[in-house]
């Protein structure tokens, strides 16, 4: 009898690359949705055209590289990719902008390294980071509070369909009236002018509706998180220890001076700092491999995005420490070997 030994791994996971991403676009539907009622459709066209331009370019480099097109555009990466680039975008992106920020993701940031895990960076952060440093204006024009579906909203579908082609509005508009600061951007100028954190949260900015809807949308973020995690998707280590530095950072500065540092849950809830720590940061390729390398990793970003958001020139913030972090990851994994079975 002959005996067929093979490689490790000899474990066979039933779930499929594709089924796995497929579940993770899903987890962050109800947030999508959300997002889509409180500051209006423009979100949706955003994800459709980052769909088909990921697609397109990863068709084109798969048939360069000379690799079977059908198998790897089935896997959803690239769907994956463009779903968490358009929710990182502001609804009114001109198509043109998506498209770049999503064929950098795709062509450059993805294939160029390798392909799928092979890349260092994580290709939507990638593509996000360069649009918001190449189209500055355009990434500033956030909808304002209540834009969407839950009141009258300033632009139908049609004009915010047109919005999105052309980069115009409908003559009976300007942008002073359907966008306005995130409430991030409002209590980082506010600090920088020289303001009172307590003026700044008089705002209707930080006190009306609009922070609400952050919070709601963030929570909605963290719900599918939870659900990731409950299907054993995702681990705990970095969700954990990405926010957890973030809080405790946070908390250090608001204690030493509640006037002038934001409070912990401000934070947390607001920006993308709940979609970082579980669907970003979580990316198998690019974070670190080890359960102790994973908390360092995770760490480091929720530090950096407090450095940033609070000394820094962008308001978020999550894009770059993500992305510092990820050149991070080979010195985390060389002194983070996991111990081998049976050896102390």
């Amino acid at each position: 009898m002959k005996f067929i030994q093979a490689g490790a791994p000899h474990i066979h996971r039933a779930r499929t690359v594709a089924a796995l991403m497929r579940e993770v676009v899903l987890a962050l539907l109800p947030a999508i949705l959300l997002h889509t009622w409180f500051f209006g459709p423009g979100l949706i066209f955003n994800t459709v055209i980052a769909i088909t331009f990921a697609l397109l370019g990863e068709a084109l480099m798969l048939r360069l590289r000379k690799q079977s097109v059908g198998l790897f555009l089935g896997d959803y990466t690239a769907v994956l990719t463009a779903v968490l680039l358009a929710f990182a975008l502001p609804p009114l992106t001109p198509w043109w902008v998506t498209a770049s920020a999503t064929l950098f993701a795709i062509i450059v940031a993805k294939h160029l390294y390798g392909g799928l895990g092979s890349n260092i960076f994580n290709p939507a952060m990638a593509g996000y980071a360069v649009v918001l440093v190449s189209f500055p204006a355009e990434l500033a024009l956030w909808t304002a509070p209540g834009a969407g579906m839950a009141s009258t909203a300033p632009l139908t579908w049609y004009q915010t369909l047109t919005t999105t082609l052309t980069g115009t509005l409908p003559e009976t508009l300007t942008w002073d009236q359907i966008t306005g600061a995130t409430p991030l951007d409002r209590v980082q100028t506010g600090l920088t002018n020289g303001e009172m954190l307590s003026e700044i949260i008089a705002g209707s900015t930080l006190s009306g509706a609009g922070a609400n809807h952050w919070i709601i949308i963030n929570l909605a973020v963290a719900a599918g998180g939870i659900w990731l995690l409950f299907r054993k998707i995702i681990s705990w280590h970095i969700p954990v220890a990405l926010l957890g530095a973030l809080f405790l950072i946070a908390m250090v500065f608001r204690l030493a001076d509640p006037d002038s540092f934001s409070s912990p849950w401000f934070h947390l809830f607001s920006g993308s700092a709940m979609a970082g720590a579980f669907f970003i940061a979580t990316d198998p390729v690019s974070a670190a491999t080890s359960n102790q390398g994973r908390l360092i990793y995770a760490a480091g970003i929720g530090l950096l995005i407090y450095i940033i958001r609070t000394w820094g020139s962008y308001p978020d913030g999550v894009a770059f420490a993500v992305l510092l972090m990820n050149m991070l990851v080979p010195l985390i994994d060389y002194y983070c070997v996991p111990r081998t079975y049976g050896h102390r």
